[in-house]
């Protein structure tokens, strides 16, 4: 999997797998970014994970700014994946398996807008599909409480410090789940 997270100048980027046409780019937040991102990488056909910041008001979030709770910005984890051996849908299951959507502004002991769960969506079938995921999941009764997951168009994703990408792995740690 690709390891870049910024671009050279340091402006916002997408993993850089998504200017390949043969890919496409999906965006969650669901809680610490940490766990997020090392479940999607675990996934076949996922080509590259990079965790940030999108979802706010402020240009250039960093780490320290978002705790604070007043940039608007989520933790995200953007996914770049081969539509031809994964499909949006599976992303979905992953996202909705991985955090309790049901808790508004907190996952675990983190609370606060920036831990919110809400997807990103990059076009009207993504909306769409989330839309569509999450009404069933609702419907379904696995939760007792409605689910309060966003569903926002993507706007623009700022990379995290690099000490952020990849930061279970780099530690040789599978999962944060408390």
């Amino acid at each position: 999997m690709n390891d870049k997270s910024t671009s050279d100048d340091g402006a916002p980027a997408q993993a850089e797998a998504s200017a390949d046409r043969t890919t496409e780019t999906a965006t969650f937040a669901a809680g610490c970014f940490w766990g997020v991102e090392a479940a999607f990488r675990q996934v076949p056909g996922v080509v590259s994970t990079m965790v940030g910041y999108t979802g706010g008001t402020r240009d250039k979030p960093s780490y320290r700014r978002v705790c604070t709770g007043r940039t608007g910005h989520a933790e995200a984890v953007q996914v770049v994946y081969d539509p031809q051996r994964l499909s949006y849908d599976d992303l979905l299951a992953v996202f909705w398996d991985n955090h309790n959507p049901t808790t508004a502004n907190r996952q675990g002991p983190d609370i606060g807008t920036q831990y919110r769960s809400a997807v990103f969506f990059h076009d009207d079938e993504q909306r769409a599909s989330a839309t569509r995921s999450r009404d069933e999941l609702d419907a379904s009764g696995r939760f007792r409480r409605p689910i309060v997951t966003e569903i926002t168009p993507a706007s623009t994703f700022w990379p995290a410090e690099d000490y952020h990408q990849q930061y279970l792995e780099k530690r040789g740690l599978s999962t944060c789940r408390i």
